[in-house]
């Protein structure tokens, strides 16, 4: 039997306030490799050769330490095509992994900050 219409398909986009949304988008291009576009934002596309086939939506309590030490109430996780390539990205241009763990059952992982503070997940899925 299909699904009624009326549902969510996917996520269709990641919206952050920030202080300095031109620097903001620069380190994203500089640091993660994002193509943003002139209208400050990055397309990303959901069929991307080792892209995985679903995007996850979570909600934590509110007294979690997930997203420390960020002060901020959500975390973006970018799925990556290869971790020692993006952690190499990353310390060249003096972005400090937080922690790191390759050995998770769902793929490699790295969590960083960016200048705004938002912690963001870095994904290779397995």
């Amino acid at each position: 039997m299909a699904e009624p219409a009326g549902h969510v398909t996917g996520i269709g986009g990641i919206f952050v306030k920030s202080r300095d949304p031109a620097a903001l988008a620069r380190w994203y291009k500089d640091a993660l490799g994002l193509d943003v576009a002139a209208w400050g934002g990055a397309a990303l596309p959901f069929d991307a050769p080792g892209h995985p086939p679903k995007v996850s939506w979570t909600a934590f309590p509110a007294t979690t330490d997930h997203m420390m030490p960020s002060t901020r109430e959500f975390m973006v996780n970018f799925a990556v095509d290869d971790m020692d390539a993006m952690a190499a990205r990353l310390k060249a241009r003096g972005v400090p992994i937080l922690k790191r763990d390759d050995g998770d059952a769902f793929g490699r992982f790295a969590w960083i900050q960016d200048p705004d503070g938002t912690k963001i997940e870095l994904w290779q899925p397995r």
